[in-house]
């Protein structure tokens, strides 16, 4: 596989980049030259003592750039291309441990619960990769018992204290019909004694938040609220007897707002799924124009499909670069998004992975062997983002994954959590992945997790594999943008972390 790449962008401005290194740069005319003479078997150093004079570059431009040339090949660029599989390294215990002693989010889903049926739900009719719902609670002696069981990790040698603040988030169903065991765990961890913060946060339908709103603003509780839209954007969220529900939620989000404006300013964000009856003008237009606040903006889960719903779920399903394609006002829209748009949310992980100016820690910076290459496919490793709790008390990496993914179990006597089964089950994972991620050129970049790949167990195909062809359109369009959106380079580079 190539390491070196020279591409153009429409501009007509010529780049280089080198893949062992994520190294992206302007290339210069000159040096470009110089490949190419080499690349056609020139001897350029000959050419370079036989030349007197030059129409385009000057000898000493041309001796300057060849050593230039001869710098990059000495330090690996430009090597052949290698075709044997790359020797991805495995998940570690030691790995597990690290993440759990520093895990930045637990989401407890404290109910399967909603007074709600909407009809796209995660745990609706279009998917069958969950556990079967029966409006179960989530007990709070088995919130308290992980609780314990992590604390173990936090009071140890593994926990890095820059780092030490967790989101407690509670998520269903409905996490506000199961109140009182929000209000258990708020008090327990308050009551904790242990040199961590602790931050509350929950994702809710707004249906019940005129009952609760003074309780969560008096914990300072950070909201999500679920909204599509206008009225008739949001036509596929109705209750159990078929009614909408948006005039409800509506005049709850204008009671937070009007009650207490600080914390609404602060502390209440939107979420908005797309599908065929809003767009992401829609959305946006109506979030800005309501209450001046800019939504975060998802697709319909496509992985964990009924085969039975498959025509109706792409009826329902909408792509969000094409709604924005379609958009009047499309530059202003994600001008004003920013990170929260996917435009701008691709650029900034271009940046991050082939910028060669980002670096998390210091041992990328001094060495050439990068953390996020650690081992194959874009998959998080177990905990790095977050562990999801079920209702049921299956323990996940996150709650976008099937529940037949589970990698350990709160029972009533205890926290099962098996670091050596959890690596044997990676490893599987990544073994069957291996062949088509040592021949994808987004290897180094993969975004792909494995657990929204279906039949991952039986011959799967990446979604996100990548050939040549397609990478180096994949670096040209990102230049292309970073060139047009030149003012935006910084801010991309100041303002967003990427985790």
């Amino acid at each position: 596989m190539d390491n070196t790449f020279i591409f153009n962008t429409p501009n007509d401005n010529s780049y280089i980049m080198n893949m062992d290194r994520s190294i992206t740069g302007y290339l210069h005319p000159c040096l470009n030259s110089i490949i190419n003479m080499v690349n056609q078997g020139v001897d350029v150093k000959e050419y370079i003592s036989n030349l007197s004079e030059s129409r385009e570059f000057s000898v000493e431009e041309l001796q300057y750039y060849y050593e230039k040339y001869l710098y990059l090949k000495l330090k690996g660029w430009f090597r052949s291309p290698k075709k044997k599989e790359l020797d991805f390294a495995k998940l570690l215990t030691e790995d597990i441990e690290y993440t759990l002693a520093n895990l930045s989010q637990i989401t407890f889903e404290i109910t399967d619960a909603c007074n709600l049926k909407c009809k796209y739900c995660a745990y609706g009719d279009f998917y069958n990769d969950f556990d079967e719902r029966h409006n179960s609670m989530l007990p709070i002696d088995k919130g308290k018992r992980l609780i314990t069981y992590l604390s173990g990790f936090w009071n140890s040698d593994s926990n890095n204290a820059k780092t030490a603040h967790t989101y407690i988030s509670f998520y269903g169903g409905e996490p506000l019909l199961n109140i009182t065991f929000i209000k258990e765990m708020v008090s327990f961890i308050k009551g904790l004694s242990i040199n961590r913060r602790f931050s509350f946060t929950m994702t809710t339908n707004g249906i019940l938040l005129d009952k609760y709103i003074d309780y969560l603003v008096e914990n300072n509780f950070s909201l999500l609220i679920s909204l599509d839209g206008n009225e008739s954007n949001n036509e596929y969220r109705i209750t159990h007897s078929q009614k909408g529900s948006f005039d409800k939620v509506l005049g709850n989000i204008s009671l937070i707002k009007e009650k207490y404006p600080e914390y609404f300013k602060n502390n209440v964000d939107f979420n908005s799924v797309l599908h065929n009856k809003n767009s992401v003008s829609d959305i946006y237009n109506f979030f800005k124009q309501n209450f001046d606040k800019i939504p975060s903006i998802g697709e319909l889960n496509n992985s964990g499909i009924k085969p039975e719903m498959k025509q109706k779920f792409e009826s329902a399903y909408v792509n969000t670069r094409e709604s924005l394609k379609r958009a009047k006002d499309r530059t202003k829209i994600e001008k004003d998004m920013f990170v929260k748009s996917l435009t701008y949310r691709r650029t900034a992980y271009f940046l991050h992975r082939f910028g060669g100016s980002t670096f998390t820690d210091y041992n990328e910076l001094l060495f050439e062997s990068p953390f996020w290459r650690k081992v194959a496919t874009g998959t998080c490793l177990p905990f790095s983002k977050k562990m999801f709790v079920t209702v049921n008390g299956k323990m996940l990496a996150c709650e976008r994954i099937a529940h037949k993914y589970e990698l350990g179990r709160i029972t009533d006597h205890a926290v099962q959590l098996d670091f050596k089964q959890i690596v044997d089950k990676y490893d599987e994972w990544y073994k069957i992945l291996k062949k088509q991620c040592s021949n994808c050129y987004r290897q180094s970049s993969c975004m792909q997790c494995v657990f929204q790949i279906d039949k991952l167990e039986n011959n799967p195909k990446c979604n996100g594999y990548t050939t040549k062809k397609d990478f180096v359109r994949y670096l040209g369009n990102n230049l292309y943008f970073l060139e047009e959106h030149s003012g935006d380079y910084v801010k991309l580079m100041k303002e967003v972390k990427i985790r």
